[in-house]
């Protein structure tokens, strides 16, 4: 799994995230290039701006906990057209540039806070994480998403 923490890794990011344009067509979903940019950055929000999103409670974040933490934290790629959680999903117009510079910040900002900030973390849905798996979360969904759209 790529290193989100390492420069050379997000920067080999954000040289794929170059060749996205706003008329890129995806190769399965659902989601336009600036919906897609928008999704990618629920998961970085529920980081840095969770009030953005309510956590999930109770028998709701335990079933996340228990069922979904594995399958987001494990190296095993996701399947297209995979099913997404309701926060996650865009489907109202989005400004491309605009998401687009919110990634770029956002990658760059976990890069710079490095592993050891991410070291058992608390996830607004999976509870605490190492950073090993904060970051196959993160570089896994943003993998996902680059395939998708053939970058």
């Amino acid at each position: 799994m790529n290193n989100i923490f390492d420069a050379n890794v997000v920067q080999s990011y954000l040289d794929r995230l170059q060749n996205l344009k706003p008329e890129t067509q995806p190769k399965w979903g659902k989601m336009n290039a600036p919906q897609v940019l928008a999704h990618l950055n629920v998961a970085y929000e529920m980081i840095f701006e969770p009030e953005k999103h309510p956590a999930p409670k109770g028998l709701r974040k335990l079933m996340l906990k228990w069922l979904v933490k594995s399958i987001v934290t494990s190296p095993k790629p996701y399947k297209e057209g995979m099913p997404t959680a309701p926060s996650f999903i865009i489907t109202d117009s989005r400004n491309f540039e605009r998401e687009k510079v919110c990634l770029t910040g956002f990658m760059h900002q976990v890069q710079q806070l490095g592993a050891a900030h991410f070291e058992g973390k608390e996830s607004h849905s999976f509870g605490k994480m190492s950073s090993g798996q904060w970051n196959t979360m993160l570089a896994k969904h943003l993998d996902h998403h680059f395939k998708q759209f053939g970058l």
